[in-house]
C-alpha cells in the first residue's frame, strides 16, 4: 500500500498538483488580521462571536477575535471576517504520520 502512495506522489509532482489539492489537509489563507479563508475542512464545531472551532481532517483549528463572522461557506472553503486576534491549532494525534 505505501507503495501506492509513493507512485501517486511521484504523478502528483510530476503534474505540479497543489498539496491540498490531492490530500485532505487543510490550506488557511490569512489575509491582514481581518479576514482568514479555510480551505479542506470538515465541519463547524463551534461559532461565538469571539471565537470559532473549525473540524478539519488533521485538527481543529481555533480562531479568536472579536465581531467574528462565517462570511460565504461552501462544501470545500469557508471564509472567516471580523477582528482576528489568535490562531491555534490542535492536531489529531490519530493523524499524525
Amino acid at each position: 500500500m505505501k507503495k501506492k502512495n509513493n507512485g501517486r506522489r511521484r504523478i502528483d509532482r510530476w503534474l505540479e498538483m497543489p498539496t491540498e489539492i490531492v490530500s485532505n489537509e487543510p490550506k488557511i489563507t490569512l489575509i491582514g488580521f481581518n479576514e482568514m479563508l479555510i480551505e479542506n475542512y470538515k465541519g463547524i464545531l463551534e461559532y461565538e462571536e469571539i471565537y470559532i472551532r473549525i473540524n478539519t481532517h488533521i485538527g481543529i483549528i481555533n480562531i479568536n477575535g472579536f465581531n467574528l463572522n462565517l462570511e460565504q461557506i461552501s462544501e470545500d472553503d469557508i471564509s472567516v471576517k471580523g477582528k482576528i486576534d489568535s490562531i491555534t491549532l490542535e492536531l489529531n494525534i490519530d493523524e499524525e504520520e
